[in-house]
């Protein structure tokens, strides 16, 4: 018999009834304050009797404590006996130790899952993006047919969803988002104007500042930079709302209930930003121009109305009309990105918050991905 008695709480002895038995004798208390042993100590008897030993069984009738420590110890046991070919035989343990070790061996850790991922092919990375691409595309046309299929309802009057959610939608993404698109824009058009100027004025030219920030701003930023505020803004709200619908499981309840999620929840959020935006892109045009009658009348001594009369035979129908086809297709995108990412979220809080990064990004892209389409289609068409 070969044992360790020592000043911290524990025993650890080694017995054998029969010459093919070790049993492990535990005595005293198996905590984690206590410094308790290594199983080194059982590979030295086990290679002592190698040859002759077949089983391991324990003894703990002396044990007055155990916790966690006791559980890292026996497994470490299991391990060695494991690797030497050994038959365990947890009889002798607390009924409590037997279960635990039960359920930390019900279903073992395949050899190498830690490693796996690391240890992947390129090619295999490669092929496992592009099937989670193809997936999420699947995804979203499958989304955009129902939002399409939902507005053909809402043409024939069988759209399901309240007017007063409508009504309160058009609220949170009108008037209460005019104070950041103004800010922004006036700013945008004040960069546009100073910039402009200072090339501008090595020609003499400084009148036309007008034209580059009426015309800029009409076309083309004032729509963008209302997108995009309205993609971190809005976009996010829809993808959060949403994602804390999911995790509560009120989506799945409209469901069962036999109620549409994409007519009751998403169609007013569509309908709701895709009649806001242009709104919103207008007053973001003339706040921009504002912004570059600032710089004009400071800056480069053009008076008020010298500015003004510039900008009005700068400006056409055309240019607003291009401006106001931009804007009513962001508010379609950003509407539908965030829809889509809440919908899509997980049951988890982390879930939701990857969910409205999520709307933002696909969001934003998709705003500068139809703006190079449109620009590029009105380009060819001369427009």
């Amino acid at each position: 018999m070969a044992e360790d008695t020592t000043d911290t709480g524990y025993q650890l002895s080694f017995a054998a009834p029969t010459p093919e038995n070790l049993q492990i004798n535990l005595a005293g208390s198996w905590e984690v304050r206590q410094s308790l042993p290594a199983a080194t100590q059982l590979e030295a008897e086990v290679n002592k009797r190698a040859g002759v030993v077949r089983q391991i069984s324990f003894d703990s009738k002396a044990m007055t404590g155990w916790d966690s420590a006791l559980l890292t110890f026996l497994v470490q046991v299991t391990a060695i006996a494991t690797r030497n070919k050994l038959t365990l035989d947890q009889s002798g343990l607390p009924d409590g130790v037997q279960r635990l070790l039960q359920l930390a061996s019900a279903v073992p850790e395949r050899k190498g899952a830690r490693r796996e991922a690391a240890k992947q092919p390129f090619l295999a990375r490669v092929g496992n993006r592009a099937t989670a691409v193809a997936g999420s595309s699947t995804e979203i046309l499958a989304f955009v047919g129902e939002a399409t299929r939902s507005v053909g309802r809402l043409l024939r009057g069988k759209a399901q969803f309240r007017v007063s959610d409508l009504l309160l939608t058009i609220q949170q993404t009108g008037s209460q988002a005019l104070g950041i698109v103004a800010l922004i824009s006036f700013l945008v058009g004040l960069i546009l104007a100073y910039i402009g100027a200072a090339q501008l004025a090595a020609f003499g030219a400084t009148m036309y500042v007008a034209d580059l920030v009426g015309i800029g701003m009409a076309r083309a930023m004032g729509a963008m930079m209302t997108g995009i505020i309205m993609a971190g803004r809005t976009g996010a709200a829809f993808a959060a709302e949403l994602g804390t619908m999911q995790v509560n499981e009120e989506i799945d309840a409209l469901r069962a209930l036999g109620i549409s999620p994409m007519e009751f929840l998403v169609l007013p959020r569509m309908l709701a930003l895709t009649l806001m935006m242009p709104l919103l892109c207008l007053y973001a045009d003339l706040m921009g121009v504002l912004g570059g009658l600032i710089v004009g009348v400071t800056m480069l001594d053009i008076s008020a109305m010298e500015y003004y009369t510039q900008t009005k035979a700068a400006i056409s129908l055309g240019h607003l009309w291009i401006g106001l086809f931009h804007s009513f297709v962001f508010g379609i995108l950003v509407a539908l990105s965030g829809c889509l990412r809440g919908m899509q979220c997980g049951r988890s809080a982390s879930a939701v918050g990857d969910a409205t990064t999520s709307a933002v990004v696909t969001g934003i892209v998709s705003i500068i991905i139809s703006t190079a389409v449109i620009t590029v289609i009105c380009n060819v068409l001369g427009i």
